[in-house]
């Protein structure tokens, strides 16, 4: 089975198309979007070689899964999901903060934490932690949306005074971001495992604030297995995760952290397989369903095919 890493599609009604890191983004008289999750894989802001088969799969039914479980808490852009790979949904005017939230101390915060700041975008840590710790109180640590290159660190408190968001529209993110994750929290505790830390993407259409983009995947939250997470932090053992950290993981091990003059390590087809294959058992394992990995030889036309009968129906 290919990965599809590139798609060039004329839908009905197409007035553009935005290529991201991972999605296709085509905006549909203005008024829909059609996001195909492509099989790209980034790390380090970077976006690598060699696609991965079915992630983009794995991604969007994932993200659909938890937008339908969270529904109640807001809205969201989800309309329809018409193909695998692809969602439909409302066109918001995004707010230009991604909106992360941090259950424990792990990768970039224990990072920092590990250099001797004790400060993370305005929100102070407490002394005497060790890396994978439960903070006492999940930590809300902005960061800016960066159309290019990497996403930068902001507090509350500059998001407001440079009006990038306004104070009420930025309390109600903060809001809408723990009641989010507190329900991602719970359900993946029904499943063995900890929701660690995640980000949250949000927008506003006609004067109401949506949740956009994906939610609660692999490539946007890291998770823990519950199981043995106690006797593995209480030992200062590395904890069982289910995350993208493990590409990240294999990138570093092999020289490349997306720094200038730093080579992407060769992607041969074992390990592209072996990525594959840990994507599937994120998703059974975050979802608690079996994965079926959808037919077709020629997946751009099923997807040109699918995507255009569901817009004809939204006439």
């Amino acid at each position: 089975m290919k990965a599809i890493v590139k798609n060039d599609f004329n839908f009905p009604g197409q007035q553009s198309h935005y290529v991201g890191k991972v999605r296709d983004v085509y905006s549909i008289e203005g008024d829909y979007l059609v996001m195909v999750v492509s099989d790209r894989i980034s790390a380090f802001d970077v976006v690598l070689p060699k696609g991965i088969p079915f992630k983009g799969q794995v991604l969007n039914q994932i993200a659909a899964k938890f937008l339908d479980a969270t529904n109640d808490i807001l809205p969201n852009w989800k309309i329809a999901v018409p193909d695998p790979m692809v969602t439909v949904g409302h066109k918001c005017e995004p707010f230009k903060v991604e909106m992360v939230i941090r259950g424990y101390l792990s990768g970039y915060a224990w990072r920092e934490y590990k250099a001797g700041r004790r400060t993370i975008c305005g929100v102070e840590m407490p002394e005497g932690m060790v890396e994978n710790q439960k903070f006492p109180e999940p930590i809300i640590t902005p960061t800016t949306k960066a159309d290019e290159g990497h996403d930068e660190d902001i507090s509350k408190e500059e998001i407001i005074a440079q009006g990038i968001v306004s104070r009420e529209d930025y309390e109600q993110l903060e809001a809408y971001t723990r009641a989010i994750f507190q329900r991602g929290t719970e359900i993946a505790a029904k499943m063995g495992l900890i929701l660690v830390d995640t980000k949250y993407e949000f927008g506003k259409k006609n004067g109401t604030i949506y949740l956009m983009d994906e939610i609660h995947t692999p490539d946007s939250s890291r998770y823990f297995y519950a199981e043995g997470y106690e006797e593995r932090l209480a030992n200062g053992e590395r904890q069982k995760q289910l995350s993208k950290e493990f590409v990240r993981e294999w990138l570093m091990a092999n020289g490349f952290q997306g720094q200038e003059g730093q080579q992407v390590p060769e992607m041969t087809d074992e390990v592209v397989s072996s990525i594959t294959e840990r994507y599937v058992e994120l998703y059974e394992n975050i979802t608690g369903e079996k994965f079926v990995k959808a037919e077709g030889d020629d997946i751009l036309a099923r997807i040109e095919q699918n995507v255009t009968a569901c817009l004809a129906e939204l006439k």
